[in-house]
Parts: C-alpha cells; sequence; structure tokens
C-alpha cells in the first residue's frame, strides 16, 4: 500500500509536469495568433494565382511548357506536411496515416514521398517508403525560401520526367480545436471545370498583354511556391492550435490527478490519525 511519502512524491512529480504542459501551452498559444494570420494571409493569393494558371493553361492548344505536360501516372510524388516536435495529439499521427493509405492504394505505381517536418521523415524511415527529399527544422513558422527550394526540386523532378504527378497532403486551419486533413494535386495542373468557366465568365475575364506561353513560364513556377507555402502556413498553424489544444488537456487533466491523489492522501493520512488516537486510547484505557 502506497505510504503518504509516496503520495507526495507524485503530486509533486505531476505539479511540475503540469507546469511544463501549462508553459507550451502559453507558448503555442502566442505562436497560434501569428501563425493564424501568415495563413490566412496566404490563401487568396494561392487561390488567385491557381484560377489565373488554370485559365492561362485552358487557353493554349498545345501547351509546350514541361510543367503542363500531362503523362499517365506510373511515378507519383506525395509532400506531406507534419511537426518537428510531438505533443501536438493526433496532428502528426493523422497525416502520416492518411498518407500511408494513399500510398498503399497506389501500390500498382512508383510512389515516393517529400516529407516536410522531422515526425513525418522519422515514420516514412520507419516503414521503408522511399524519400525523394527531406525537409525538417522549420515547420513551426512558414518560411517562403524554404517553399521555393522545395518548389524547386518538385519542378527538377517533375521536368525531368522522374515523377508524372504531384500530390499534397497537410493539416489545414478551419479553428483551434478543428483542423481538416487537405489531399490536393499539385502537378499536372488540370484545367478549369465546365462550373468554372461558367463561374469565370459571369465575374471577370482576363486580358493578357503577352501571350499565354510567355505569362506561364513566368507563373508557373511562382504558382507551385504558392502553393506549397501555403500548404506550410496552414500547417504550421494547425500544428500550433493541435498543441495548444492537447497541452491544455494535459494541463487540466494534470490538475484532475493532483486532487485525486490528494484526497486519497488525505484519508491514508487520516487513516493514520485515527489509529494513532484509537491505540492512545486503548492505551489509556488498559491502564486504568
Amino acid at each position: 500500500m502506497p505510504t503518504l511519502l509516496d503520495f507526495r512524491r507524485r503530486i509533486r512529480s505531476v505539479k511540475s509536469t503540469q507546469q511544463v504542459t501549462r508553459a507550451m501551452k502559453f507558448v503555442s498559444a502566442a505562436r497560434l495568433r501569428r501563425a493564424q494570420e501568415r495563413a490566412i494571409e496566404a490563401r487568396p493569393y494561392s487561390a488567385e494565382i491557381t484560377k489565373l494558371v488554370r485559365s492561362a493553361a485552358a487557353r493554349m492548344e498545345n501547351p509546350q511548357h514541361p510543367l503542363l505536360a500531362r503523362r499517365e501516372e506510373k511515378k507519383i510524388l506525395l509532400l506531406v506536411a507534419t511537426g518537428d516536435r510531438g505533443l501536438a495529439g493526433a496532428f502528426n499521427a493523422n497525416a502520416v496515416r492518411r498518407a500511408i493509405e494513399f500510398l498503399r492504394s497506389r501500390a500498382q505505381q512508383t510512389t515516393e514521398v517529400i516529407p516536410i517536418g522531422r515526425k513525418g521523415r522519422d515514420a516514412f524511415r520507419r516503414h521503408k517508403w522511399t524519400i525523394a527529399a527531406e525537409y525538417v527544422g522549420f515547420t513551426a513558422r512558414a518560411d517562403f525560401e524554404k517553399a521555393r527550394e522545395i518548389g524547386q526540386k518538385v519542378v527538377e523532378m517533375y521536368e525531368s520526367t522522374e515523377i508524372d504527378a504531384v500530390y499534397m497532403l497537410f493539416n489545414e486551419f478551419k479553428s483551434v480545436i478543428t483542423q481538416r486533413m487537405v489531399f490536393e494535386k499539385l502537378l499536372p495542373i488540370d484545367p478549369p471545370d465546365e462550373a468554372e468557366k461558367k463561374a469565370a465568365s459571369s465575374q471577370v475575364d482576363y486580358i493578357y498583354e503577352q501571350p499565354p506561353e510567355e505569362l506561364l513560364a513566368g507563373l508557373l513556377p511562382r504558382y507551385i511556391s504558392a502553393r506549397i507555402y501555403r500548404m506550410l502556413a496552414d500547417s504550421s498553424a494547425a500544428e500550433h492550435a493541435a498543441r495548444m489544444t492537447a497541452m491544455d488537456s494535459a494541463t487540466n487533466n494534470a490538475g484532475e490527478l493532483i486532487d485525486s491523489l490528494t484526497l486519497e492522501m488525505n484519508k491514508i493520512r487520516q487513516a493514520a490519525i485515527t489509529k494513532e488516537i484509537i491505540e492512545v486510547v486503548s492505551g489509556a484505557a488498559w491502564g486504568a
């Protein structure tokens, strides 16, 4: 049976853990505000440049740019955004699980992975998936230069026909308590469907001063970088939100555990005091 000393040691240990989880919650909350701003600011630019690129590509009868080449999807590349650290609930596990499900569903094709984040990289190494490149150490804060670096790697692989299609998988930030797993195709660029064409024609049309080929030559690298940066920004905000929520729950659970341990300790102490009183009274009665 645990003694009073055992309970005191356990309570001190849980209080120390609670201090750590509370501090991590405050740090994540402070970082979340800035990460949320970056994620929200990145979305409109990514959406508009995607519309522009798809519109320009649809006007070309025989596109010659290497990034517009459409091939049978025999070799697939998957970009997976996770975090560099844990203690974020199911944030990393959900991304890795969904990525592995996708890779297994494409077992008939050649698949490669570019993990963004240390947790994803370690998981794919354990599962022996082919890693084309890895990027770690910056997921806490979205960096456009890193997005451009990843984009250059993707462009090189696609232009050299090492891959036939590129997909992205990441957690999209919705709110502090909600993140949505997003799976998007990056390359090849799909032409707008009929519904999008009708919506575009009813709102605005683009007038190009330069031929679409020249515009796309400059826009496509920016399109790739913007889409990847949006993925990094959303994933970073979602990670901070998930960690803040997880640390808040851990702090509350630690408080409940401390209350429970304190109650048990008080019961044992009261039982010990009662036993001593009974022994004293019994000794006095025996002596009388």
